[in-house]
């Protein structure tokens, strides 16, 4: 199939630009973050607990087979959002995994099982920076799916859909931290090279954070980290506070 041709050629150029594992130190929750790196193994915990998602029957079962479609994989190493906003819709990533004026392909419907024809398009980086670490992407083709809504508003639980490793979209989740300095804290959610960019989802289903970086171990310590849609929306020019659904 030749989507399928298509995908495995940006996978492999994804996965093998983002190199080993990185070892450095992490700041602590409500530390200032250090520039953004992508991690390639942040295991939180003894397990790797990721659920395909079209088998997925947790706790967000009520609210995610609403939102995981907009979810997007892209050029082969990070992951996206389709988000609502004011002056059209447009996908929501992590700064460090495009460059402003690149042309980015980009994947939807990528599952095991999947419930949909997978939609390649190429779209546009209209804006993009490193802190608060985010990038805006404008669509050639916007695929016919509800965007996501945003949301200042965390929950005791949270959620992301992503494509760890570049594989077919997933489901992790775990608690909610803190949040403070622009930055939003959640430890056992697991995520992986090419997790970079997946919204942070709060119980409701709406986006609250753009993952970038973790510090997570397998005994259990250290915790993830994205950015918060409220540092988002205040360093863009695109995104307007009237594209938050709940403050």
């Amino acid at each position: 199939m030749q989507w399928g041709m298509l995908l495995a050629g940006t996978v492999a150029v994804g996965l093998s630009a983002c190199g080993g594992r990185a070892e450095r130190t992490e700041p602590s929750v409500c530390e200032t973050p250090s520039n953004p790196e992508v991690r390639a193994f942040t295991q939180c915990g003894p397990t790797l607990d990721f659920t395909p998602i079209n088998r997925y029957e947790g706790e967000f079962s009520d609210v995610i087979q609403d939102r995981e479609d907009a979810v997007v994989f892209i050029d082969g190493r990070c992951t996206g959002t389709l988000i609502e906003a004011s002056a059209g819709p447009v996908v929501l990533t992590a700064g460090h995994c495009v460059r402003l004026g690149d042309v980015s392909l980009l994947v939807f419907n990528f599952e095991d099982d999947a419930d949909g024809d997978p939609l390649i398009t190429e779209g546009t980086v209209i804006e993009q920076s490193l802190a608060p670490d985010y990038a805006l992407i404008r669509l050639d083709v916007l695929p016919d799916i509800t965007p996501t809504l945003l949301s200042t508003v965390p929950t005791e639980r949270l959620a992301i859909v992503q494509h760890p490793r570049g594989y077919p979209k997933a489901i992790a989740e775990g608690d909610y931290l803190d949040a403070c300095n622009g930055v939003i804290f959640y430890k056992d959610l697991d995520t992986l090279v090419a997790s970079s960019g997946a919204g942070v989802l709060n119980r409701q289903g709406h986006l609250v954070g753009v993952h970038t970086d973790g510090n997570c171990e397998v005994s259990g310590r250290g915790s993830n980290r994205g950015w918060t849609v409220e540092a988002i929306v205040e360093a863009s020019e695109y995104l307007q506070d009237s594209d938050i659904l709940e403050r």
